[in-house]
């Protein structure tokens, strides 16, 4: 997960290496293959000179015709493998067969002379991709180097993946590597990952990303779902139903402890019990140790997945766990959940890749639509003459809510700057988490509120980057799906 805001940026050294080793032989290679072809060199463990000598033919057919690959071969092959590397590589070799026969009983060495029934498991090397089944349209602008619209680029996705999974119907995340390694090699101008010209990543992932994503949903009917909360009114009569059968469902991509089995070893329900107490009571005193409540809240995780994953209301988890929706609470139960410390990771990449976005919109982006060029000059004068990372933030979510088309209010719902709590009028807020700013627009405003489920969980949010995170944080802790009304720019802050 974490693609745009939370990627890994290769390191100079390994960039150099794989640059000076490719360009000795290929100097006219183009610079999308030559990109391609580290990426996948790196991938499959390519980490030194003396790894070369390991590379197939097969290994460069991603990025290089067959004659192309060739050169490239024998060049390494004459330049890093020694007589000594040879023959000790000759050694291994046949040792391995050999251990590798004795170990395979008849019924093994039967069953591999044959592939698995309806699997080739090396589909992907062959697997051509159908560009004959593509719509018109979309080879319109295939062909043309131009960037098909989300639309477009939908179908050719659907279409891929149900060709892919009539090849296997298990595809994982390498199968939609090699498959989106593919498709932008033959089409770089149409669908690359570009921001002002430069190569976002390995320039691909967006569409690995596409192509997973419809994958799971192929899957959904016959995959293991992850419950959600539903949300209820008065009148519902829920006493009748079980907790676990009001929910939604929803599934567990990049979570790593989304169902914790066993309590840690010292800890007992009673000793969970008797902590969550201790935190309902810190939270009223004014002068609690940040580092007190950060342990307790770590220690009682278990108990908090098994309050969520049970479906309890939002209002009773407010109740029993307030510190979950404060800033510190929030943060320690997403990394628990991913890995990840959220606002961390995403201000540290926002100073890395923020500006370059934010100029990529206000300059590029405003050309291509009047429509973004009406909000974009709407923002401007609602921002006037400030500046700082913060409204930079501000205008960045609300450029790309207007790039991908979606409305504002389904995330930001402005009040008056004096409103409090008990006025902000519930009933026109969204279901999913919203951020409620208090005055007429982002700009102006210095107090937020969040709300989930028509619940306000926290009143007094001092900042933007803040209140972002708190809501984004709460899809993750809280099991809820991205609103479609909201999911590329969800996803792209995801990324």
């Amino acid at each position: 997960m974490w693609h745009f805001f939370f990627s890994a940026s290769m390191s100079d050294s390994e960039q150099t290496f794989l640059d000076v080793a490719i360009t000795e032989v290929l100097p006219e290679l183009q610079a999308v293959n030559k990109n391609i072809l580290e990426e996948h060199l790196q991938s499959i463990g390519v980490e030194t000179s003396d790894d070369l000598r390991f590379v197939t033919e097969a290994d460069l057919m991603t990025a290089l015709r067959p004659v192309q690959a060739r050169k490239l071969l024998s060049a390494w092959k004459q330049k890093y493998q020694t007589p000594e590397n040879s023959s000790l590589s000759s050694v291994e070799a046949s040792s391995t067969q050999s251990l590798s026969l004795l170990s395979l009983s008849p019924q093994s060495l039967s069953s591999t002379s044959s592939s698995s029934p309806g699997c080739d498991i090396q589909w992907d090397d062959n697997f051509e991709i159908p560009w004959s089944k593509l719509p018109a349209e979309v080879m319109h602008f295939l062909e043309r180097g131009k960037r098909p619209r989300p639309k477009l680029r939908r179908q050719m996705v659907r279409i891929v993946v149900t060709e892919m999974m009539e090849k296997c119907p298990h595809v994982g995340r390498k199968h939609s590597i090699d498959v989106a390694r593919k498709m932008v090699a033959k089409y770089p101008n149409s669908l690359q990952d570009l921001i002002e010209g430069e190569i976002v990543g390995a320039g691909y992932l967006s569409l690995v990303k596409q192509l997973q994503n419809r994958i799971e949903n192929v899957r959904r009917t016959s995959t293991p779902k992850i419950r959600k909360r539903k949300h209820q009114t008065d009148s519902d009569h829920t006493d009748e139903i079980p907790l676990e059968e009001r929910a939604a469902m929803q599934d567990t991509y990049g979570c790593i402890k989304w169902n914790v089995e066993f309590l840690p070893l010292e800890e007992t329900p009673e000793s969970q019990q008797q902590k969550m107490e201790k935190l309902k009571v810190m939270f009223q005193q004014a002068d609690t140790n940040p580092e007190e409540v950060k342990s307790l809240m770590k220690s009682t995780y278990y108990t908090q997945r098994l309050h969520v994953n049970q479906g309890k209301s939002i209002k009773c988890l407010r109740e029993e766990w307030p510190f979950w929706f404060d800033e510190l609470g929030m943060s320690v139960h997403f990394k628990e959940l991913t890995g990840i410390d959220l606002k961390e990771t995403f201000t540290r990449n926002l100073d890395l890749k923020g500006k370059r976005l934010l100029d990529y919109l206000t300059t590029v982006a405003v050309s291509k639509s009047k429509v973004f060029l009406q909000t974009y000059a709407r923002l401007q004068r609602m921002r006037g003459p400030q500046s700082g990372c913060s409204d930079d933030v501000k205008e960045m979510v609300l450029l790309l809510l207007s790039y991908f088309e979606e409305k504002e209010e389904s995330m930001l719902l402005c009040v008056e700057d004096t409103c409090l709590a008990d006025e902000v009028q519930l009933e026109q807020v969204p279901l999913t988490p919203t951020i409620i700013v208090c005055g007429q627009s982002c700009y102006s405003s210095r107090r937020y509120m969040l709300s989930v489920d028509r619940h306000l969980v926290s009143t007094n949010i001092s900042s933007f980057i803040s209140a972002l995170c708190l809501m984004f944080g709460s899809y993750y802790n809280f099991n809820i799906h991205y609103p479609s009304e909201l999911a590329s720019t969800l996803e792209f802050l995801q990324r």
